[in-house]
């Protein structure tokens, strides 16, 4: 099946901002090192949900972020997932 044109623009479109989407995941939890749920992450950059929660499941399989373990409730009441960046794990060898 052959891509038109008008895909290909809506595919961009939607990369470019699904890309800035995750560079404010990214950004907000790194401001944030003892980590946030999706609901905090949201709360805190100012976005809807609906927003920013598929770009957390993009930057957990490019492992960008990780699960914690931690768990808080959510606003609906529901524990949810505690997460941080992977960076902030690691050990700065030059620190």
């Amino acid at each position: 099946m052959r891509q038109t044109d008008t895909s290909a623009a809506a595919w961009a479109s939607i990369a470019d901002a699904a890309g800035h989407l995750e560079r404010i995941v990214m950004k907000t939890l790194h401001a944030h090192p003892n980590g946030l749920t999706v609901d905090e992450t949201c709360a805190a950059a100012g976005y809807p949900r609906y927003s920013l929660q598929p770009r957390f499941t993009a930057l957990k399989d490019r492992k960008a972020i990780f699960d914690t373990g931690l768990r808080r409730r959510n606003v609906s009441g529901a524990k949810a997932i505690v997460w941080r960046i992977t960076a902030l794990d690691r050990k700065d060898p030059q620190a």
